[in-house]
């Protein structure tokens, strides 16, 4: 099987794609002359040249891009990713969704992306970090508490965020938590911050579960891509008694139709940076999308379920833990199907969720203990699904347009409020 992830066709665009989800949404809205422009374009663009000294001497320049799409109903608010294949318009889509996401559960954050070009598998630890720093300095003046949050993303991790906090802080010549979300605990992070992504894919999947009267005890899980969401929601769903009965990451993939110990596989892919090899299981041999199952956990990366491969995925619910996974022309695909899509912008938005508490956390100088986060969190996500729900039923619309039009709507209702400054 070939390893998940990699996309053997001409590059897909997510800018596109996800100009073209807005523009569906916003045709069943009667948005304002001008408004619908307005929200629709990033706010602003940031590319850099990254010159950093690595280990032998030599100096390297590295590309970084840092995107705010909206701050209409806060600070911009969105991850930064380590990647080879991190482009602008990759960086727009992602800062884009995130202006939806925060507005579909309703939290006062606005969208923002981050990434830098680069291989960091490749880098040690120290060329890391300085690449960290100057990417965090180059930033300064943009990132704040009250004007653009970062957090971890693809490749980025907690140790990436205390750096940020560090070198914000020494600019600022103060000590600002606040600065990023995702952090340490014992530098100002949340308890269940690590989880939330995950345990917001749970939430959903239960509630999509409840809606189509199918029980999530004994339902067959596939999960595609095997790092903190995919490898939380799988535990999670496992201990809601679903059976996980194939998982896949960049290395390869495992299937057990009786079902995977979910706690040995996590610990046998932190042991051997894979799942591949797994003893407890099959090799799959063809790809996950298309694997008998109920639920479909896509938590990779973008463009997984396309026009070429919708037509064979065989589960009923798809509960999309990455971001932009599916493609608009799939989307159709599923939708016709009858397949129940809970969309990204919705079924992945615990990550933010928990971010905004930790920022509140930060703000407050006050800690919750985990069993109240996951209690607001659990609160949050299950009123977001119901409000998305509500519109799909009321407007006869799928999941995603209707999570659309929710996100439109709120973004739209307060610049009416607040008005246009000129």
């Amino acid at each position: 099987m070939p390893a998940e992830g990699v996309n053997t066709q001409k590059e897909l665009n997510p800018l596109a794609n996800a100009e073209r989800q807005f523009e569906e949404a916003a045709a069943r809205l009667n948005l304002p002359p001008g408004v619908k422009e307005f929200i629709k374009r990033p706010r602003r663009v940031t590319i850099q040249s990254l010159p950093v000294q690595m280990d032998d001497g030599s100096i390297r320049v590295f590309t970084g891009y840092r995107v705010q799409h909206s701050i209409i109903r806060g600070p911009a608010k969105g991850g930064i990713r380590y990647h080879p294949g991190v482009t602008l318009e990759e960086v727009e889509a992602l800062a884009a969704w995130m202006t939806w996401k925060c507005a579909v559960v309703n939290i006062p954050f606005g969208g923002g992306k981050g990434g830098i070009v680069c291989e960091p598998d490749k880098l040690s630890k120290t060329e890391l970090e300085r690449l960290t720093r100057r990417y965090a300095a180059d930033l300064s003046d943009l990132f704040g508490p009250e004007s653009d949050v970062p957090a971890p993303d693809v490749n980025t991790n907690e140790q990436v965020m205390a750096w940020i906090v560090d070198t914000y802080s020494m600019h600022e010549r103060r000590t600002e938590y606040a600065v990023v979300t995702g952090k340490p605990l014992e530098v100002g992070g949340s308890a269940g911050r690590r989880e939330a992504t995950g345990r917001g894919v749970l939430f959903c999947v239960r509630e999509a579960c409840e809606h189509l009267k199918r029980p999530l005890r004994g339902a067959t899980v596939a999960v595609q891509g095997f790092g903190n969401v995919g490898s939380v929601s799988a535990d999670l769903m496992a201990k809601d008694g679903a059976r996980i009965v194939a998982v896949s990451d960049v290395t390869g993939g495992v299937q057990n139709p009786e079902g995977l110990d979910v706690p040995a596989l996590i610990r046998y892919a932190a042991d051997h940076r894979g799942v591949k090899g797994f003893p407890a299981g099959k090799p799959l041999t063809t790809s996950i999308v298309e694997h008998g199952c109920d639920i479909l956990v896509p938590a990779a990366l973008e463009n997984v379920i396309t026009a070429d491969n919708a037509e064979r995925v065989r589960a009923r619910i798809v509960a999309e833990g990455a971001n932009g996974p599916t493609t608009p022309d799939a989307d159709r695909v599923l939708q016709k199907k009858g397949l129940f899509v809970i969309p990204d912008i919705l079924c992945n938005s615990g990550g933010v969720t928990v971010s905004y508490f930790e920022w509140v956390q930060n703000r407050m100088g006050l800690y919750w203990p985990e069993a109240e986060v996951n209690q607001r969190l659990e609160h949050t996500m299950v009123h977001a699904f119901r409000d998305v729900l509500a519109k799909s039923l009321e407007h006869h619309v799928d999941m995603r347009v209707a999570a659309f039009m929710v996100a439109i709507e709120r973004v739209v209702k307060v610049i009416m409020l607040r008005g246009v400054y000129a």
